[in-house]
């Protein structure tokens, strides 16, 4: 499956009440928050705005295009603009646009906004991959996420991707910060009734909520006493105890550096680039901690399975891809995606 929209829309500049119109409107839309940029036809940033988080199996697609809508109001209100349409591409990154049906969907709703003279949705991952590879290149390699949850895209210039449904165990996923908590939690509970082997975490995770025990940790969670949201607290807790060398935590970590490795190689695979020089691109909060447990084991294996990979953690915001996803739809130059860049310095490290 391609990314559509990718090319073929150069020569779109337009006017709106005889001033030349900014070239992107940029959204890259997560589960907790949005950022919106107006890209001008330069690469400057004209204005941004930042809204909740893009939920739309919660409360349904035109309730959370409404929460896209006060980002998007607030950069072009920064941005000194009027009149639709604000720009002459829109480009979305967005959660839960996970299968293309969700996409062509989303994308439509967009497009009845009237944002922009053409509209291209993608799963936000592209933009995390976009954000971090190398500058002056045409788009190509594959991206890892982990953060609350895991998934992998990749991309190659001519528009085909590779791509994973990302919805969960239902979908084969493993991982994550929400799944690593939970797991952490699993192994803690069986070791404290003794079903299962001895682990800190069994001390560590209930004591981190001021807790005595797991039993008194299982019962706030289950009665509503702690927030279930909070379990992703646990996540620093399980990497702590898997640092002294708790052998369920190490296990644990260990599995989510496979599974990243899995993904990658899969992707890498199947756009025939897993013996080629190629940027694995790391992003989302697990991977950006940079545990040695984690990361170092996920260099190690990736090696294996790709040797020519060329690791990097992306530290620059997704709106960046997503702006520079614009940039390639509508054919800029290379001057222009530079100038961008140096509005998000840090790209890569």
């Amino acid at each position: 499956m391609g990314l559509t929209g990718l090319t073929g829309l150069t020569g779109l500049t337009g006017r709106t009440g005889g001033v030349e119109r900014p070239a992107v409107l940029a959204v890259d839309a997560g589960n907790s928050k949005t950022d919106v940029a107006l890209i001008g036809a330069d690469g400057s940033v004209l204005g941004t705005g930042r809204a909740g988080g893009f939920q739309p199996p919660v409360v349904g697609v035109e309730a959370a295009v409404d929460v896209l809508a006060e980002a998007v109001a607030e950069a072009v209100d920064a941005a000194g603009r009027a009149g639709l349409p604000y720009a002459d591409h829109v480009s979305a990154c967005l959660a839960n646009a996970d299968l293309p049906v969700e996409e062509a969907a989303l994308a439509d709703a967009l497009r009845r906004r009237g944002w922009g003279g053409t509209t291209a949705v993608h799963n936000d991952t592209f933009a995390v991959l976009r954000a971090g590879l190398p500058a002056g290149a045409a788009p190509r390699g594959v991206a890892v996420v982990c953060g609350a949850g895991v998934n992998c895209a990749g991309l190659l210039p001519d528009g085909r991707t590779a791509r994973f449904a990302a919805l969960g165990p239902l979908s084969g996923d493993w991982g994550g910060g929400g799944g690593l908590a939970r797991e952490a939690l699993w192994f803690a509970a069986r070791a404290e009734d003794g079903r299962g082997e001895p682990t800190a975490l069994a001390a560590e995770l209930p004591a981190h909520f001021g807790r005595s025990s797991m039993a008194e940790l299982i019962e706030a969670l289950h009665l509503g006493g702690l927030p279930a949201a909070r379990i992703h607290e646990l996540v620093p807790v399980l990497f702590a105890v898997a640092a002294a060398g708790d052998p369920v935590a190490l296990s644990l970590v260990h599995r989510q550096a496979d599974e990243i490795v899995a993904m990658a190689a899969v992707a890498l695979g199947r756009l025939d680039l897993l013996g080629e020089e190629v940027p694995v691109v790391l992003g989302g909060s697990v991977v950006a901690a940079r545990h040695p447990q984690l990361n170092d084991r996920i260099a190690v294996r990736l090696a294996e399975r790709a040797p020519r990979a060329r690791i990097s953690v992306v530290l620059s915001p997704p709106v960046l891809g997503a702006a520079l996803l614009g940039l390639d739809a509508l054919g800029t130059p290379p001057r222009v995606q530079a100038k961008l860049r140096t509005h998000f310095p840090a790209c890569t490290g």
